[in-house]
């Protein structure tokens, strides 16, 4: 059955390039994960705070490879991507910041992000997810990026406040977690809205090879 609309954007939109670096300041970098990150994907997910906002978990170093093998696969499927927030001074991950559900047809996908416990309170998820944002509107051209969190996740919000995405509504009852259903905030910033102010613009991008 024909389509009365051409997709957004082209298939091959992010298979055709390779998943790049992308600088958020002098301090953090945005790459691609890779096998040596294992250790720091077991903390991540063995974090409590973590494990409160997320359904899974990552038991031992064979299901930490399976999860970072897993990115470069749906990299090339066009699903979702991700990248490791990483201290540049020692090349480490601090965190994490991706794309989920992206659809090339909407040209939309839904932002997510954590930081490791030791690495709280330094901001570093509100500048990822505004190094990543500027890259997936001016480089991909995403028209659209939303993202969703428990209404009980104070931190969170602020994050996406932070970063210019506005408080569209609530969604009753619909994220399942350990403890039952959540009330979910949804937030979103389309690509023709200006940046906030806060946000400013001394981060530089630059599109490395992955290492």
């Amino acid at each position: 059955m024909p389509l009365l609309i051409e997709p957004a954007l082209p298939a091959g939109t992010f298979r055709s390039m390779r998943q790049p670096c992308l600088i958020v300041d002098d301090r953090l970098v945005l790459r691609p994960w890779c096998a040596d990150d294992g250790e720091d994907v077991e903390a991540a997910f063995a974090c409590p705070a973590i494990q409160r906002w997320h359904v899974r978990r990552v038991d031992g170093a064979d299901e930490a490879r399976e999860w970072i093998a897993g990115w470069e696969q749906r990299w090339r499927a066009e699903t979702d991507a991700s990248w490791a927030v990483v201290d540049a001074r020692e090349d480490r991950p601090v965190g994490q910041v991706g794309l989920r559900a992206l659809s090339l047809f909407e040209a939309s996908a839904q932002l997510s992000y954590w930081v490791l416990p030791a690495a709280r309170g330094a901001g570093i998820a509100g500048r990822a997810v505004a190094a990543l944002t500027r890259w997936a509107f001016e480089t991909v051209r995403l028209h659209r990026l939303f993202l969703l969190h428990s209404t009980a996740n104070a931190a969170s919000c602020r994050v996406a406040d932070k970063a210019g995405y506005r408080l569209e509504g609530t969604l009753r009852s619909s994220m399942l977690h350990a403890d039952g259903w959540h009330d979910v905030h949804l937030h979103a910033r389309l690509r023709s809205e200006s940046a906030p102010s806060s946000e400013g613009r001394t981060e530089a991008e630059q599109g490395r090879s992955p290492r």
